[in-house]
């Protein structure tokens, strides 16, 4: 007789086939897998959290996934997850208020209709960096929400005196797996710039692009595909770099450069690469974007690293749950890396390249002594209140106001006329209203101190000096008395503003 072949029921081709056969008892009766239990309704109600750093180096489902299992493990047989947080792309050193998916789970303890009892975690160094769970253990106690945490296999007791000095050892353990990694990426990043002038990624300096040069010198990297790349010299920008430089070695300001960049209308770094400069408007070139082109050495063909650093600081000392601001800030030229040989092909000599650092277009006296402005910060401008800049002209110091326009902007925005004076005029005026001699042009600035008078100047070079009431006549001025505001308020001073 033979074999009869069970025919598939229609209910049963569905997605989850293998599922349903697993559950069914084999020939001697056993069952292929245990049935899963029901949770259990009165069991606790578990948020779990979660996080993953790159997303460029690791999977959110794998990450996520076993991070959970971890956390279902804990709590198997006393409750069930109904919650999830997970953040994606954020350092265990960005506090919790700072993570998204962290600060909404924060904001949903304060919450009475939560639908969670407890929180766990599917790794305490995933979740938690140096003392941050000691400044978040108040906040869980405040609205009686438990942690739940795989190294303690379950609720964190923070009368425990073994719960916290574990948590205590695992916060500066997580402190030093994140420091030991720095540091060591920190001096492999600075021995394959010296020795191989490796490109290490980050946008490309103004006048250069990014070519490939073939596999990656690390044979795992290559042997996923990745390959290595290198500075080119870009035919649209590159001849813009030089006449830079040419026109720096020449004598030229860096205002001067500027302004004709400008009125040329040659396109700004920002402008080119909008891609990659999406912090940046792209209207046009400034002062200091001349500048750092002009002081990068890069230019000579050598790979430099190290310029900057970043500054990690707490934001608020009284409170270290606010966490960590991160400023950037350039380093000491001792401190940056550069290649022994050259690594790419160079947009400037290194000679023309010291001496463009070199290069001085202000104006100085016939001495070569610096210039020494008795004025600076004691005159302001008539027409727009700003404070009189100290500027060097025909051998002579002098005080102008261009009403915030600068030197780098091209000409056309209808603006008034600048506002002039020669220091010589402006000691004599000033020692004429003061009633003493100009022949001591120190003495005459003493006075003017001493006396607190307000000097202001009209286009043309005519100063204005007006004496500032003293604190004694405006606390006697009757109107003072009923005023609600300080009287200091409406006083200018002869300094600053």
């Amino acid at each position: 007789m033979g074999r009869v072949l069970m025919q598939y029921a229609p209910e049963l081709n569905g997605p989850d086939l293998l599922g349903w056969w697993l559950q069914q008892p084999d020939r001697r009766g056993r069952l292929r897998a245990r049935r899963p239990t029901p949770p259990d309704p009165v069991g606790i109600r578990f948020a779990f959290y979660g996080r993953m750093s790159t997303r460029e180096f690791q999977d959110r489902l794998s990450s996520a996934r076993w991070q959970r299992d971890f956390a279902e493990e804990v709590i198997d047989g006393r409750g069930v997850i109904v919650a999830e947080f997970f953040d994606v792309g954020y350092s265990r050193q960005v506090p919790w208020p700072r993570r998204p998916q962290a600060a909404r789970l924060l904001a949903a303890l304060a919450d009475p209709g939560r639908r969670f009892d407890a929180v766990v975690v599917g790794e305490f160094e995933r979740a938690f960096y140096g003392n941050q769970f000691r400044d978040l253990a108040p906040l869980f106690k405040l609205y009686g929400v438990q942690l739940w945490l795989p190294e303690l296999n379950g609720p964190v007791d923070t009368g425990n005196e073994h719960h916290l000095s574990l948590l205590a050892l695992l916060g500066v353990h997580s402190k030093r797996e994140v420091q030991r990694s720095r540091f060591r990426a920190k001096a492999a990043m600075c021995a394959q710039v010296i020795e191989q002038g490796r490109h290490l990624g980050g946008r490309p300096p103004y006048g250069y692009r990014l070519v490939a040069v073939g596999p990656h010198p690390n044979p795992a990297h290559a042997k996923w595909g990745r390959v290595a790349h290198r500075l080119e010299p870009d035919p649209s920008t590159a001849p813009h770099v030089q006449w830079m430089f040419a026109q720096r070695l020449s004598g030229r300001s860096v205002a001067g450069i500027t302004r004709d960049l400008n009125h040329r209308r040659v396109p700004c770094p920002s402008s080119v690469d909008p891609g990659r400069n999406p912090h940046r408007s792209g209207a046009g070139w400034t002062l200091r974007t001349v500048a750092s082109i002009l002081a990068n050495p890069r230019y000579t063909g050598r790979q430099v690293w190290n310029r900057q650093h970043t500054d990690r600081g707490p934001l608020d000392a009284a409170d270290d749950l606010l966490g960590q601001s991160e400023v950037r800030r350039w380093n000491l030229m001792q401190q940056w890396v550069i290649s022994r040989d050259i690594a790419h092909p160079p947009l400037v000599s290194e000679h023309d390249f010291v001496a463009a650092q070199q290069a001085n277009a202000r104006p100085a006296p016939a001495d070569n002594e610096s210039g020494r402005y008795l004025l600076t910060g004691l005159i302001r401008c008539q027409e727009c209140d700003r404070i009189l800049d100290a500027h060097w002209v025909n051998k002579h110091a002098a005080y102008r106001c261009r009403h915030g326009h600068r030197s780098s902007t091209a000409d056309g925005m209808a603006r008034p006329r600048n506002v002039y004076i020669h220091e010589a005029k402006a000691i004599k005026q000033v020692a004429q209203w003061l009633g003493i001699p100009a022949a001591d042009p120190n003495a005459v600035v003493a006075a003017l101190l001493e006396h607190d008078v307000h000097v202001t100047c009209a286009i043309g070079g005519t100063l204005t000096i007006t004496k500032v009431p003293t604190w004694s006549a405006i606390h006697d001025h009757p109107r003072s008395r009923t005023s609600a505001e300080s009287p200091l308020a409406t006083v200018k001073t002869t300094r600053g503003g």
